[in-house]
């Protein structure tokens, strides 16, 4: 498994998420879950800002913040 974070990743590549690591905050869990973030389902980032990222999942965008894309390894 990678150690690579959504913080690491490349514009517009497709990633295949490969876990959640919330360290036990089961509210940002949650709350991941409800986007379609969990493991196996593709995620592309389609722009960086500084602290915010906006990702593709599914066919939907959202706007995370670099504590959640941290939690989301590719």
């Amino acid at each position: 498994m990678s150690s690579e974070n959504l913080n690491n990743a490349e514009l517009e590549k497709e990633y295949i998420i490969q876990a959640i690591d919330t360290n036990g905050d089961d509210e940002m869990e949650s709350f991941l879950f409800t986007l379609g973030c969990y493991s196996g389902e593709p995620i592309t980032v389609v722009d960086k800002k500084k602290n915010t990222l906006v990702v593709a999942i599914k066919d939907a965008r959202y706007s995370i913040d670099s504590d959640l894309a941290s939690a989301i390894s590719i």
